[in-house]
C-alpha cells in the first residue's frame, strides 16, 4: 500500500517476442470500476513523475492501471525497440492485465508512442475485453510535419476512443486532430487542454500546473468511461 492507501503491485512479464522481461505496476484503488492498460511515450518510462501523477489521479477517480515498460526503456536505453516488438509488448501486456484484474472492464491506451502502439496492436484484432481506448497525447505527426497518415489504422478500430490534447501540442496539429476525429465519427471523444504542449506542460500565463492538468485528464477519462458503461 502507498501513502494513498492505493493497492499497488509490482510484476513483471515476458513479451510475446525475444522473450524480453520487462516490468509493470498494477495499481488498484478501493472500488475501482475501470482497469486502464497505460502504455509509457518514447522519452520516459513508466516511473516518469507523468506516468506515477497520472495514475494517482486516475486512482483517485476510480480508475485503476497497469503500467508497464517496453523493452528499450528495460534495457535503459534511448532508442525505442521496433515496431513489432513494441506491438508485442502491448499484446502480452493487455493478457497480462487481464489476469491480474479480470473482474474488471478494460480500457487500453497510453502516453504520445505507448497509445499509437497499442492501438496498432488493437487494429490487428487484439479486441477481447478492450471497452475503449484512451490517447494521452496522440502523436499525429513529426514535429513540423504535419500529416495524419499515422492515424489511418484507427478506422480498422469499431471501438470508442478518447483523445486527450494540448492545444500547443508540435505532435498533434490541433487542426488535423479535429479532422481526424470527424473523420472517425461519433464514437469519438477529443478533449482539449488548451496551452497545454505535447507533455502537458502549461504556458506561465495559464496561472495552471502540471498537477492539476493530470486530474482533470483523470476526471475526464472517468467520466468517459462511465458513459460507456450506460450505452
Amino acid at each position: 500500500m502507498n501513502g494513498l492507501n492505493f493497492e499497488t503491485t509490482r510484476l513483471s512479464f515476458v513479451t510475446t517476442s525475444k522473450g524480453h522481461q520487462v516490468s509493470a505496476v498494477l495499481m488498484r484503488p478501493p472500488r475501482s470500476r475501470w482497469l486502464l492498460l497505460l502504455g509509457h511515450g518514447a522519452g520516459a518510462g513508466m516511473e516518469h513523475p507523468f506516468m506515477r501523477t497520472l495514475s494517482i489521479k486516475l486512482a483517485q477517480v476510480g480508475v485503476a492501471t497497469f503500467r508497464y515498460q517496453f523493452p528499450f526503456m528495460e534495457r535503459g536505453t534511448k532508442i525505442p525497440d521496433s515496431q513489432e516488438d513494441l506491438i508485442s509488448t502491448v499484446m502480452a501486456a493487455l493478457e497480462m492485465a487481464g489476469s491480474v484484474a479480470p473482474d474488471l472492464p478494460l480500457l487500453v491506451g497510453g502516453k504520445s508512442m505507448g497509445g499509437r502502439m497499442t492501438s496498432l496492436a488493437i487494429s490487428r484484432g487484439g479486441l477481447a475485453r478492450v471497452q475503449g481506448l484512451v490517447f494521452v497525447g496522440f502523436p499525429l505527426h513529426a514535429a513540423g510535419r504535419p500529416s495524419t497518415t499515422r492515424g489511418d489504422h484507427l478506422k480498422q478500430i469499431p471501438l470508442p476512443l478518447l483523445f486527450l490534447q494540448g492545444s500547443r501540442d508540435r505532435l498533434g496539429s490541433l487542426e488535423l486532430i479535429r479532422s481526424l476525429c470527424r473523420n472517425l465519427g461519433d464514437r469519438v471523444r477529443l478533449h482539449v487542454v488548451e496551452d497545454a504542449d505535447h507533455s502537458f506542460h502549461m504556458t506561465k500565463r495559464s496561472g495552471r500546473n502540471d498537477e492539476g492538468i493530470l486530474g482533470e485528464l483523470a476526471c475526464v477519462v472517468a467520466d468517459w468511461a462511465e458513459h460507456l458503461q450506460t450505452k
